[in-house]
């Protein structure tokens, strides 16, 4: 016997054995492994379309931080205008104040010079007045005396009056 040329009781020997494992394989193995293949086929596909719709709701989820965070840097900046312009009112009414301030104690400072003008004015006249009404009784008190003394007397006094 050659195993380039069977005999054709081993090819029958064979063949049996063969159609005997086939038979016992397909019978008891090929179901359970083709369901475990199945099994596994599907386990991956519903695998893939998890992962498919986790990429999903994480795109979707990066697309709503993006317009969150764009939502927020809109926000900050337009708090931001809103402080610059308070900053700017407030600026602008201190100012106003500050000139209403200054205009009240300049014109409160020019009534009090006049009337310390005014009496000092006042204070003047008085004094003019009293000096007058001094020389006046002086006078009348040599008056009733010689004119020439009581013209020497008003030189005098006019003198006087000149040098104070």
């Amino acid at each position: 016997m050659s195993l380039l040329h069977p005999d054709f009781g081993l090819i029958f020997w064979t063949l049996v054995v063969f159609l005997l494992t086939l038979f016992i394989l397909r019978k008891y193995a090929w179901k359970p492994i083709l369901n475990m293949l199945d099994q596994r086929e599907k386990m991956i596909a519903d695998s893939i379309a998890a992962a498919e719709k986790v990429k999903a709701e994480m795109s979707q989820m990066k697309l709503e931080h993006e317009q969150i965070l764009a939502e927020a840097k809109a926000e900050r900046s337009r708090i931001l205008r809103e402080a610059k312009q308070m900053k700017e009112q407030i600026i602008e009414q201190a100012r106003e104040q500050a000139k209403e301030e200054a205009r009240k104690i300049m014109e409160e400072t020019r009534e009090a010079i006049e009337r310390q003008k005014v009496a000092a004015i006042t204070d003047i006249k008085n004094q003019i007045g009293l000096m007058a009404v001094e020389l006046s009784e002086r006078i009348l008190r040599r008056a009733l005396s010689d004119p020439e003394k009581q013209e020497a007397y008003i030189k005098q006094l006019v003198e006087e009056v000149k040098l104070n």
